[in-house]
């Protein structure tokens, strides 16, 4: 009789055990282990340069080679004709290995292949940036032949061959591990560097579709090989529409640098740090990125003082080991000329005018900046702005500095456009929920809708860990957007399409949608795929991921919801920057408390008071305070007499000219920032503070996971928590956030609220419009919708002085759909202004297939893209759309004077002073 025993739902299955034997030791491991894992459990030192655990076996280099026999059919173990490769080949039952360690086979053929890789391989050890951490190095020498037999002259090419302006090749160095081309394909999806050629002339280059036979562009080299740096003219013609950058080679990866990494020799470099330094004289430190919310662990690698390179950490539950470019290559702003060192204050003469800012010391500046504070308080008030760059610890003195220190809950970090719904949201879905979706929930899903995200550009990891979902376990992925983006197509995502604005209208259809239509063979269905969606978010396990731009959507934000809750999917909040998850858990906002406690519960307020060491919790108000915009207004007529501003750039802003002219107006400003800006310049009292590798503290990514991290460099600059703490001290309260430690435990020492959440209401957004809001078709007076967000590499404040990184952004262009652009007498390559009552914007038109009717969309803040600055809009604005003659405008990232090419292409080297605004 056969017993069947049923598995609960949801328990994993034990995996099949393999019993074997390598080098005389027998042992078990999982079913399909490859033999070079195998030996890596058992402490055994395989050579090799193409394995690696995340990429796929491809058994390129044969370095790895062992020694195998099997059991046959009689059940005797009878050993393989030749060595085999131990990355490609799985352990069988009764499997006998022997590595280099215990049999002279697989020793002599590692030291023939070592011998074969070496015949070429150029002696430039001494100047060779991998020179000290090179695995070609160490295995030659401890698989290697004593000396060597070839006495030819050694193959060479021209050097280096410029991949991008900021990855360098080396060609004469490579091994040909397909690390760099498996990577590309594989982990990014990316095509931008490329085996080239066959036989004894292949190598790696330059992406070229002369040899590839690939749709995109071509490598410009006009020889269809290998693409010499030199080369350049008599190159392919660009396609339209392609991803290149200035000289019209092909690139197209926020990812790159990993490929510098994993390269096992000295082939692939980083323009930035090429002949800086020896890994020798370098002392790492374990840190957290700190341009997005993904929390990606990091290595920072400086020497006297200056930090030389950052590399991606090992972090197999966040950004196993991939960063994006960005968070590799811009680091440089936290050293720019413009750091602020010293406090500065502002004189003022009898009538109260304001004179030029001079240094101080700190003394005087925190004595100036308290009794300003104080008078401010005691007249009308103090709102605080601090932005959404601070570390759990900043935000949680920020947050008591608001209600213990100056009586008020009118303080808010959204420095962006924001909505009350959007607080609403906060408060009920994401405060104080702790850990909640993960990236490995991601990759197991079977669907993940992204709403209001474009995960490539904003969260680069998130969009790593959703396509490795994609490639393995099938995950289906749907957008919501106005067009179909390069990250959604390498995600294989079903475009759900929606006008800005209309968000809500779109998920409550696919909520309504339900299970009635049958999903087409492609994966969507007549009704444009919200049956699709609908059916495949209520499968166990799927995630609905929710983007900061839902905020200028009203209702979008509770039609996420009730679609969460209709299907069962789980839902996670995605913000940009690194701080704002922190900032919530800490209170930044004008309706919660740290641990999400509404401001209008007695209970939160009293279990706040008493964590605090407040006697009465009537101390602290009970009224929400005023949001962002709020705060602005409010200071431009006098209902607020002062602010203290963090890390706010006044351009990010939805009403940047409106910002500017409250500031002026405010009775006292004081300003906390790492360097000088928009801000430091209007303000009364600046307040020099330590930029991430100069302090400790941690950052709470969407997650909700905490990622602590220490100072990698020694600095006697003080961290937001310490400079506020002692301005708190100056006016006779204490904050509990004298150092990391104290401040870091006065947070978790509140705990997370389990109380009542509010409801979220929807509602209009609170950023001011500049031609009216709605969703509305182009118009045949030439008006569209505008729709807009930030690219991962634009005119960000995060990206100063990387001018390598700068020579990889997107430029900036217009993009409408082939409709939209025969109704505006737009054409692909053509000239348009996109213009309201407050200025205008003018690029090269992109004409995009997969795009929304009657939608226009613009980078949101690249250079010559300031939308908010430029326009005053916000996404969901109806704005005018003009055509120009090519000779009328100037693509802002051509330098040379020539019209940029169609397509997401990317700026040159000479804009890379002007790529900085806010990270």
């Amino acid at each position: 009789m056969t017993v069947t025993t049923s598995r609960p739902e949801g328990e994993v299955a034990e995996p099949k055990m393999v019993t074997f034997t390598i080098d005389g030791i027998e042992s078990q491991v999982p079913e399909g282990t490859l033999i070079i894992r195998a030996a890596e459990q058992l402490g055994i030192a395989i050579p090799r340069f193409c394995d690696h655990p995340l990429l796929a076996p491809a058994g390129a280099c044969r370095q790895c080679l062992v020694e195998v026999a099997m059991p046959d059919r009689e059940g005797n173990v009878r050993p393989m004709p030749k060595p085999q490769a131990s990355c490609t080949m799985t352990v069988t039952p009764g499997m006998v290995v022997k590595t280099q360690v215990t049999s002279p086979v697989a020793d002599k053929a590692q030291q023939g292949v070592m011998e074969l890789l070496l015949m070429n391989h150029p002696l430039d050890c001494p100047v060779c940036d991998k020179g000290g951490e090179c695995p070609l190095q160490n295995q030659a020498m401890s698989n290697g032949r004593a000396d060597s037999r070839f006495d030819d002259v050694k193959r060479t090419f021209p050097k280096p061959v410029p991949l991008s302006s900021q990855i360098l090749l080396d060609r004469e160095r490579c091994v040909l591990c397909q690390r760099c081309t498996r990577f590309s394909d594989e982990i990014a999806g990316d095509a931008f560097i490329a085996l080239q050629m066959r036989g004894a002339g292949q190598q790696i280059g330059r992406f070229d579709e002369k040899v590839l036979g690939f749709e995109n562009p071509g490598c410009g080299c006009g020889d269809g090989g290998c693409g010499d740096a030199e080369a350049g003219e008599g190159a392919a013609p660009v396609k339209a529409g392609a991803e290149t950058d200035v000289s019209g080679q092909g690139f197209s990866s926020y990812f790159s640098g990993n490929t510098v990494q994993i390269c096992p020799v000295g082939a692939l470099t980083g323009s930035s740090y090429r002949f800086r330094s020896r890994p020798f004289d370098l002392v790492s430190v374990p840190s957290i990125a700190e341009h997005d919310s993904c929390g990606s662990a990091i290595r920072i690698d400086h020497r006297r003082g200056q930090v030389m390179r950052r590399l991606s950490g090992e972090d197999a539950v966040v950004n196993e080991e991939w960063i994006t470019d960005k968070d590799r290559f811009a680091f440089t702003w936290q050293s720019a000329p413009d750091r602020l060192t010293t406090p500065l204050v502002r004189d003022r003469d009898e009538h109260g005018n304001r004179g030029d800012l001079r240094p101080a010391s700190w003394v005087e500046a925190l004595e100036i900046a308290a009794r300003g504070l104080a008078e401010a308080r005691g007249a009308s008030g103090v709102g605080m702005l601090p932005g959404g760059r601070l570390t759990v610890e900043d935000a949680y003195a920020w947050s008591r500095f608001a209600r213990q220190v100056l009586g008020t809950n009118d303080i808010d970090q959204r420095a962006r456009a924001h909505s009350t719904e959007e607080a609403e949201f906060l408060a009920r879905a994401v405060a104080g929920t702790g850990v909640g979706v993960t990236f490995a929930d991601l990759e197991k899903a079977p669907a993940v809708l992204l709403v209001g995200l474009e995960a490539e550009e904003e969260a680069g990891i998130t969009f790593l860990r959703l396509r490795k979902g994609v490639a393995k376990n099938g995950t289906r992925v749907f957008g919501v957007a106005p067009y179909a983006s390069r990250g959604l197509t390498k995600l294989s995502g079903t475009l759900l399409p929606a006008v800005p604005g209309t968000e809500a209208e779109l998920l409550a259809s696919v909520r309504a949608a339900g299970t009635t239509t049958a999903a087409g063979a492609d994966g969507t269905a007549p009704d444009g795929g919200l049956a699709a969606a609908s059916t495949a978010l209520r499968e166990p396990g799927s995630v609905v991921l929710v983007g900061e731009r839902l905020a200028a959507s009203p209702g979008a934000y509770a039609a996420a919801l009730a679609l969460a809750e209709a299907t069962g999917a789980r839902l996670a909040w995605i913000p940009r920057r690194a701080g704002e998850r922190g900032g919530v858990e800490a209170g930044l906002l004008p309706n919660l408390l740290p641990g999400g406690r509404p401001v209008t519960d007695p209970a939160g307020r009293s279990q706040v008071a008493e964590a605090w060491g407040l006697a009465d919790a009537a101390r602290l108000p009970a009224a929400p305070g005023l949001d962002t915009a709020g705060i602005i207004d409010a200071l431009s007529i006098g209902h607020l007499s002062g602010v203290v501003v963090g890390g706010v750039e006044l351009a990010d802003l939805p009403d940047p000219a409106h910002a500017r002219t409250a500031l002026a107006a405010a009775g006292f400003v004081v300003s906390l920032e790492v360097r000088r800006s928009e801000v430091t310049d209007l303000a009364d009292v600046v307040l020099p503070v330590a930029p991430p590798v100069e302090r400790a503290g941690s950052y709470w990514n969407w997650e909700g996971r905490v990622r602590s991290f220490g100072a990698a460099l020694d600095s006697a600059a003080l961290p937001d928590h310490r400079a506020l703490h002692v301005l708190a001290a100056r006016m006779g309260s204490d904050l509990q956030a004298g150092t990391p430690a104290e401040a870091h435990l006065a947070v978790a020492a509140l705990g997370a609220w389990s109380g009542a959440r509010a409801d979220v209401s929807g509602g209009a957004p609170a950023s001011a419009d500049a031609e009216g809001s709605g969703a509305v078709a182009a118009g045949s007076d030439g008006t569209a919708v505008l729709a807009s967000w930030r690219l991962l590499l634009d005119d960000g404040r995060g990206q100063d002085g990387e001018r390598f990184l700068a020579g990889t952004a997107k430029q900036p262009v217009v993009r409408v759909s082939p409709a939209t652009a025969a109704g505006l007498g737009l054409a692909d390559g053509s000239g348009a202004e996109v213009s309201t009552g407050r200025g205008a914007i003018t690029l090269t038109v992109t004409v995009t297939a997969d795009m929304v009717d009657g939608v226009v969309w613009l980078p949101l803040a690249s250079v010559g893209s300031r939308v908010h600055d430029a326009l005053g809009a916000t996404p969901g604005d109806v704005v005018r759309v003009r055509r120009v003659e090519t000779g009328d405008h100037r693509s802002p990232a051509a330098g040379s004077g020539a019209t940029a090419p169609a397509g997401e292409e990317r700026a040159e080297d000479g804009d890379a002073g002007r790529l900085g605004r806010e990270q």
